[in-house]
Parts: structure tokens; C-alpha cells; sequence
């Protein structure tokens, strides 16, 4: 009997020795994997900069093209402007001219549903079934449920919204 003790103990004693290094193992592959997953992000934040300035400068050369055809509009208009003065009143001429080509125009913005209204009408549904099922008051639960998820569709939406470009992310 006591033979089968020393056995026992021994070979739990060789166990629990053999179960630590395996431990440390792990840990020492959970370490190197934690490691290579900061590496990747380190380097996708280091690319999405270098996109970033890339789209920044495109828009830049955009932006100064465009000012260069509002130039030359401007500069057109002021010309058939002034020739137009000598056979029409100047009143009439001038007016019309000048507001056609005098400030910006208007950037196009984007048809249908943003992403944050798509998200609050679809969260709004699924929050007012899940509120009538839920609750033994069915209207209060489907007023409660659809308040919350039509908020919460909003945050998703509008975050979507962000990330698409269709408004401007937070700084």
C-alpha cells in the first residue's frame, strides 16, 4: 500500500512538473502571437496614413482645378458682361451675370437613405416586435422596444455613415 502512495505521489509530482512547462509554452505562443497581431496592426494603421494623404492630395489637385475652371468662368463672365453692357441696360446685365458665376457651387450630395436613417427604421421595427413580444403590455413594449431600437440602428448606422465617408468622422 504504501508502495502505490510513493508511485502515486511521484508520478503526480512528474505531472504537475511536465503541465508548467507546457503552460509556459503556451503562454510563450500566446506572447509571440500578441505580438505579430500589434506588428499587423502597426503596419494597416501605417498604410491607411499613407492612403489617407494619397485621397488628401487627389482632393487637393481636385479642389485646385476646380477653382481654375470657377476663375475662368468668372473671367468669361466678366467679359460677355461688359461686351452685353453696351447693347442692354446695365442694370439688368450686370445682375444676372454676376450671380451666375459669383460663389461656389454647390457640392453634389448623395441620393437615398444614409446609412444612419437605414439603421433607425430597421432597428425602430425590430425593436418594437421584440418590445410587444416581450412585455405582457404589448403597446408599451412595442413604444419602449422601438424607441431603443430605433437608437441604437441610428448609432450603427451613422457609424457606417463615418466610415463610408458621408459624413465627416469625428476628431
Amino acid at each position: 500500500m504504501k508502495k502505490i502512495f510513493v508511485v502515486i505521489a511521484l508520478s503526480s509530482v512528474m505531472f504537475a512538473c511536465n503541465n508548467k512547462a507546457k503552460e509556459e509554452a503556451a503562454l510563450k505562443q500566446q506572447e509571440a502571437e500578441k505580438q505579430l497581431a500589434v506588428k499587423a496592426v502597426k503596419d494597416s494603421l501605417r498604410l491607411d496614413s499613407f492612403k489617407r494623404a494619397e485621397v488628401a492630395k487627389v482632393e487637393a489637385e481636385k479642389e485646385a482645378k476646380h477653382q481654375a475652371e470657377l476663375a475662368a468662368a468668372r473671367a468669361a463672365g466678366a467679359r460677355s458682361s461688359r461686351s452685353s453692357r453696351s447693347y442692354a441696360s446695365s442694370g439688368s446685365s450686370s445682375g444676372g451675370s454676376s450671380s451666375s458665376y459669383g460663389g461656389t457651387q454647390p457640392t453634389a450630395k448623395k441620393k437615398g437613405w444614409s446609412d444612419g436613417a437605414k439603421g433607425a427604421v430597421i432597428g425602430g421595427a425590430a425593436g418594437a416586435v421584440g418590445g410587444a413580444l416581450i412585455d405582457k403590455k404589448k403597446g408599451r413594449g412595442a413604444i419602449i422596444g422601438g424607441l431603443v431600437g430605433a437608437g441604437g440602428g441610428y448609432l450603427i448606422g451613422r457609424g457606417e455613415d463615418r466610415k463610408s465617408g458621408r459624413v465627416q468622422p469625428k476628431n
